[in-house]
């Protein structure tokens, strides 16, 4: 039954796949270890089998020089999705998954506004009053996440029919007020707001076990996610100091220990407010307990720390990437 699971897993990593990111990996992979492209995809559909990984990820992960015993310690896809499918059920996750309940649910956490278009239609002056406010504001789709279906409106000169015109354009069904970042976190990067991800799981007590705390570093990039070709950094869970080098999704590009543009260390940096941001996450993941695994992604202000998002299906890159090793063993349902 598992080798069948397994079978249909490859089958969607087949069809989900970016091919030319293949290409570009198994080239990387020829010059540097002097692997074959056959050689490569024979480890890459095994490993696939066995580890229950993507075809991405057996580059991404390193597999191409770890041994047996190391490379059984990686979450990869199908493991994420069995995990995350019993930590947080369908049933629950829209809490998670849809932007504007989640913002309904955790709303005691936000330092910023958020607001539906139903809202703005049953109150056509809340617009004008946001555009004179507001010298940006974010405009999202519901559902969307990893950085897509994200647009910036800057509003200086601009009226209530543009601001409908750009909204109906993008077919977006939500706008957020402009999150404003730490100064600190601005000289590191000023391009994106650079959030906090932090990996939470309640255990059989209700008690929050942080998995993981990473800084999410945008390069030349209006977000931050990894997806979108940023960096993602190790943060100590204690301290809250970046405790190693930003690292890319892509294995052609090197860490930086340094921000590429700004030159800001990124090793060392000091994440503002990191007693309050634990804090935070620890009462946001009792408040609903239903989903018990949760990926947030916080803002830290000049205020203090807030609440961009929660999500149920939390990237096993950002998660283990930055640290360099699987962390598989810290999944409950997987030891």
């Amino acid at each position: 039954m598992m080798f069948l699971r397994r079978i249909l897993y490859l089958g969607y990593y087949f069809k989900q796949l970016n091919w030319t990111l293949l290409r570009k990996f198994m080239r990387h992979t020829s010059r540097q270890y002097g692997v074959s492209v056959f050689g490569q995809w024979w480890q890459i559909i095994t490993c696939s089998l066995r580890y229950n990984i993507s075809l991405l990820e057996f580059y991404q992960f390193g597999f191409i020089h770890q041994p047996s015993h190391a490379r059984a310690t990686w979450a990869g896809t199908g493991t994420m999705y069995e995990f995350q499918r019993i930590a947080n059920p369908p049933s629950a996750r829209t809490l998670l998954s849809d932007k504007r309940t989640f913002y309904n649910a955790y709303k005691q956490y936000f330092r910023h506004q958020l607001f539906t278009l139903q809202e703005f239609e049953a109150s056509p002056s809340r617009v004008n009053e946001l555009l004179r406010d507001h010298p940006v504001l974010v405009c999202k789709a519901a559902s969307g996440n990893c950085g897509r279906q994200v647009a910036f409106f800057n509003t200086a000169g601009q009226t209530a029919d543009q601001f409908w015109n750009f909204v109906s354009a993008g077919k977006f069904d939500l706008v957020e007020t402009f999150a404003l970042q730490h100064p600190a976190l601005n000289a590191l990067s000023p391009s994106a707001v650079n959030t906090v991800r932090i990996f939470t799981c309640l255990d059989d007590k209700n008690d929050v076990r942080i998995l993981g705390c990473r800084l999410r570093i945008s390069v030349n990039c209006k977000v931050d996610n990894l997806a979108a070709g940023n960096l993602a950094a190790p943060i100590d869970e204690q301290t809250g100091v970046v405790s190693g080098p930003g690292v890319y999704s892509d294995i052609t590009r090197p860490d930086e220990s340094r921000h590429p543009v700004t030159g800001v260390s990124i090793v060392g940096f000091q994440i503002p407010f990191w007693p309050e941001t634990l804090d935070l996450v620890r009462q946001a993941a009792k408040l609903h307990p239903q989903n018990r695994s949760i990926g947030w992604d916080i803002v830290i202000t000049p205020e203090g720390p807030g609440l961009i998002e929660g999500n149920h299906d939390w990237c096993k890159l950002v998660w283990q990437l930055p640290v360099k090793r699987g962390l598989k063993q810290l999944l409950p349902q997987t030891k």
